[in-house]
């Protein structure tokens, strides 16, 4: 029983750790944040749950990611694609901070926002310019769901 006991406890100190850590994740871009500390954090959630990083570099100041933020949000199937494979985590990128020692381990940014897909191990698969997932003033849901479906990670793996 005391065997059953401590792998018990050790699973349970294990889950909270891993939702605690999803909450010390930013839900906005932040020039305080420590961005290399963030993608640790966001790898470790990966490979717990069996996902993959989705990076978002962008700003504040950034109009579209706004209105990223926004399409994702509205668009229940999107959310739910984004939920069921990614830990979302948004970089900063601004005059205050622009993560220059972290964001050089990647292809260079040519806007924002930008996205990078990283494997449970933290790998880059894929680096995305998000200019070609628009339409109009707002995202192409049908491209987007397209993006996130080809970069989600493989079931049963």
């Amino acid at each position: 029983m005391t065997t059953m006991r401590i792998l018990a406890t050790t699973l349970l100190c294990g889950l909270l750790s891993v939702a605690a850590s999803a909450q010390a994740l930013p839900e906005k871009f932040d020039p305080a944040r420590d961005a290399a500390a963030d993608v640790a954090t966001a790898v470790a959630l990966a490979k717990a749950q069996g996902k993959r990083v989705l990076v978002d570099v962008g700003g504040q100041w950034c109009s579209w990611c706004h209105i990223l933020d926004r399409f994702v949000a509205a668009n229940a199937d999107v959310r739910t694609l984004v939920d069921a494979n990614y830990v979302w985590l948004k970089v900063n990128w601004s005059k205050e901070n622009k993560n220059e020692a972290l964001l050089a381990r990647w292809p260079a940014i040519r806007g924002y926002p930008h996205l990078f897909v990283l494997d449970a191990d933290g790998r880059l698969l894929h680096s995305q310019e998000t200019d070609v997932l628009e339409s109009g003033k707002d995202y192409d849901r049908a491209k987007f769901v397209a993006f996130l479906r080809k970069w989600a990670p493989p079931r049963g793996a």
